[in-house]
């Protein structure tokens, strides 16, 4: 970093607020309003700047490198880090003639049961293809048909082939490595600068408004890991920020996210005073590798795309019971096929099923999923030769920092890309291969939506105030105690009584493990594995407040003691804290219709 600055950046405390709580308010649940941390021992000011390095973060740094002066790309590996690079199945685009933006709106809003925003969904169909081919452009290599034509196939959920992939299955990774080698050719270019192993805290914010909620965002706080040119904690000041930090896999004991994906994005917007929305719906995908009941970490996705092309799925009797379940038996939603294993699984007393490719043929499957064929062997499975051994695992967040149409949040400045947001076109349920999409298509909205009001002077730096409200840090070693609750509360099946257990064992965990003794020593100070561990513990807070509010089962969220959709329950549930870090919910069906 070039910025001169060797004093920590001034934060001015306003005066105390009085919170007034509303008929939305949960009494006794309250979060902190920022991360115990040191202060900032060094400041940079640029214009726009943009945390993570997926395909939305990468997307939206290129996109502001040629709009504004100065851009910042902050990521918390390296560039080629993230959910992007692991996903086997493609991303979705009617790119065929004889498909539709239409009928791809259609497939979208059936997926999402009720509770998608069809403007947002409107604008992913009718812009993706485009999007899609600008990201050939910059050197996207997918797999080609005979004819020259991107090659397209079939996942669960779409009635048209419309999913390209790259080598097979390694979509994201084709896709990251051509947005990576685009940052790294203007590395150089003073315009843009990287800093990588860099984990962000809080989003800075600026003096409250008259209801006392946090100001304008004007920057962020990150600490840079023993990498990079600055060391410890620091303070970057912009004009805009750009949350596009992924999902929040390590809230369970289980799940096919990287180990980065802590819900770091969520919980600095939360704090930052920003409404979340559809928080409850979590996709759990239904054919991850079952390696044991002990199995913890991120786990081996065997993509959707090995049932279009023709796997199917048996019990452990051999009994095959998806086409009894749905008329497009193994390409069903997948919040259906998730929930008919689980049925399945507890009427055989089996702890998974079998997913069976062996009559697609040996040469077909090495070659189509070269990938996944090889993390098989890695566990002593032959995917031509073997039934594998599949169960559900957490997989994607639908939910997240709500946003309109051009990635802006509640909170001024702050703008959130990607699986951190929501924009509303998933809703419910996420149709495969759709999530790539919406981060190419909003973060490249978001991005030239910062462009003209920068240029406008519509967005202008202001300076960062400490918000009121509490501190937190939480031990990481209760993050097992952490996960236990999200996954035995709002996990694959749900129930009331399951989720009010989880709501007293996350309550019961210290969130002030930077104050509290234990025999005369601190439970912990303020460092990399506390600060994600708070940050999944605020997650699985809302998580599972927001899920036993919802008494119905719809998409993602399954309640076993509300079985049915509910059309009372066709609203958008928004959380929110109020200045003191009291957390409040309401109901919102505006943006549904």
């Amino acid at each position: 970093m070039t910025a001169a600055a060797g004093a920590p950046t001034a934060l001015h405390r306003p005066a105390p607020q009085q919170h007034v709580p509303d008929a939305g308010t949960r009494p006794g649940t309250r979060l902190a309003t920022r991360l115990a941390a040191p202060e900032p021992g060094w400041t940079v000011e640029v214009d726009a700047i943009v945390v993570g390095s997926g395909i939305a973060g990468l997307t939206a740094a290129l996109e502001l490198r040629t709009r504004v002066p100065r851009v910042l790309l902050v990521t918390k590996d390296t560039l080629v880090s993230g959910s992007t690079v692991w996903a086997q199945g493609g991303i979705a685009a009617a790119l065929d003639p004889t498909d539709s933006p239409a009928a791809h709106l259609q497939d979208t809003l059936v997926a999402g049961v009720g509770l998608c925003d069809p403007r947002a969904v409107e604008v992913l169909v009718t812009e993706g293809p485009s999007r899609v081919r600008e990201l050939v452009a910059r050197g996207a290599r997918f797999d080609r048909s005979p004819d020259g034509e991107i090659s397209l196939t079939r996942e669960g959920g779409h009635h048209a082939d419309r999913i390209a992939h790259a080598g097979g299955d390694a979509t994201g990774a084709e896709i990251s490595r051509a947005l990576v080698a685009q940052i790294e050719a203007v590395r150089d270019d003073p315009g843009i600068e990287v800093v990588e192993h860099a984990l962000v805290l809080d989003v800075l914010t600026g003096p409250p408004g008259p209801d006392g909620r946090p100001g304008a965002a004007c920057g962020v706080t990150l600490h840079v890991i023993g990498e990079g040119q600055r060391d410890g904690v620091g303070a970057a000041l912009g004009k805009a920020v750009v949350l596009a930090t992924g999902g929040i896999g390590q809230v369970f004991r289980s799940s096919t996210n990287p180990a980065q994906a802590t819900g770091d994005g969520i919980a600095a917007a939360l704090r930052a005073g920003a409404v979340l929305g559809d928080v409850e719906f979590v996709q759990f995908h239904p054919t991850v590798l079952w390696a044991g009941s002990g199995a913890r970490g991120q786990l081996t996705l065997v993509s959707e795309a090995v049932r279009g092309e023709g796997a199917i799925l048996l019990d452990t009797d051999g009994v095959r019971f998806m086409p009894a379940v749905h008329p497009m038996a193994e390409l069903a939603p997948r919040d259906v096929v998730a929930h008919a294993i689980v049925a399945q699984m507890a009427a055989t007393g089996a702890e998974h099923v079998w997913l069976d490719a062996r009559h697609l043929g040996a040469d077909f499957l090495r070659k189509r999923f070269p990938t996944i064929h090889e993390r098989l062997l890695d566990h002593g499975i032959d995917l031509t030769t073997d039934l594998v051994p599949v169960a559900p695992a957490q997989h994607y967040h639908s939910g997240g920092v709500v946003t309109d149409l051009v990635g802006r949040s509640s909170v001024r400045g702050l703008y959130a890309v990607g699986e951190v947001a929501c924009t509303g076109v998933h809703g419910a349920n996420r149709l495969a291969s759709n999530s790539l999409l919406e981060g190419l298509v909003f973060a490249t909205r978001a991005a030239r939506h910062i462009a003209s009001q920068v240029q406008g002077g519509v967005l202008r730096q202001s300076s960062p105030v400490q918000r009121p409200g509490d501190e937190a840090l939480v031990a990481a070693a209760s993050r097992a105690r952490v996960q236990r609750a999200a996954s035995e509360g709002p996990g694959v099946l749900r129930s009331g009584a399951g989720l009010r257990r989880a709501v007293t064992a996350l309550a019961a965990v210290p969130t002030d493990a930077h104050e509290r003794l234990d025999d005369g020593r601190l439970l912990a100070h303020p460092q990399v594995a506390e600060w994600e561990t708070t940050n999944v513990h605020a997650v699985a807070t809302v998580l599972t407040a927001t899920a036993l509010e919802r008494e119905e089962s719809r998409g993602g969220h399954a309640r076993s003691d509300f079985p049915a959709t509910d059309p009372d329950w066709q609203v958008r549930i928004e959380v929110a804290l109020d200045p003191d870090g009291t957390v409040t919910t309401r109901r919102s069906e505006s943006t549904l219709r």
